[in-house]
């Protein structure tokens, strides 16, 4: 490889990071911004400040570490190639309780549940009953709606534990403060990997976001 190429590829990467930072910054859920600079600033004042271009570097070093960041490694996209982390919780959490999914027929109570989750969520917890792991049933629609997100997104943190610190922070960064996902529990590691392949499959079927 020529000196030239070399300097291009350096170029390209360090173009590559610089993008993928700016990205953290600016998807970075509000919650995460104020932690760090001052819990009493308002929504709108967080979305002015990710907005800004000029600020987002510093706003990527406020969110991560110094040594978490510090080896100027290469940025690709992120584990969930920059989808929405909380909706692959919702999928995740939908498989988890899939028994009581399938239960749930009356059209308000199930109205009242594609309100709180999506329908595609539900539609693709219905999908993939043989791979649930709640047995117990929950009848009532906000109740079920809460343990599929918190159960979701204990997978999800679950999942995220067995990639680097850096990786992990990433996809975190875009949740709000105080998830599931910061402290799954031990049923949740044992399953997130099966149920996270699932949902990656799903994720890749559909159009690329990134």
């Amino acid at each position: 490889m020529t000196i030239s190429t070399k300097t291009a590829e350096r170029d390209r990467t360090s173009q590559l990071r610089s993008v993928f930072r700016c990205e953290l910054a600016a998807s970075a859920h509000p919650t995460r911004l104020a932690a760090h600079l001052d819990p009493a600033l308002s929504a709108a004042t967080l979305m002015r400040l990710q907005k800004c271009p000029r600020l987002r570097p510093r706003l990527v070093e406020l969110l991560l570490d110094n040594d978490m960041d510090s080896n100027g490694g290469d940025w690709g996209p992120d584990l969930l190639h920059g989808r929405d982390p909380h909706r692959a919780a919702l999928f995740a959490g939908s498989i988890w309780h899939a028994r009581s999914l399938l239960k749930l027929v009356s059209q308000p109570h199930l109205n009242a549940l594609i309100g709180y989750i999506g329908a595609d969520a539900h539609a693709f917890g219905i999908r993939h009953p043989t791979h649930a792991i709640a047995n117990g049933l929950i009848a009532d629609p906000e109740k079920l709606a809460q343990q599929i997100e918190h159960d979701g997104h204990a997978c999800l943190g679950a999942w995220l534990n067995h990639s680097p610190e850096l990786e992990r922070t990433r996809v975190l960064l875009r949740l709000p403060v105080g998830t599931a996902a910061e402290n799954p529990a031990p049923e949740h590691d044992a399953a997130a990997g099966q149920l996270f392949s699932l949902v990656a499959a799903h994720f890749e079927a559909e159009i690329p976001v990134i």
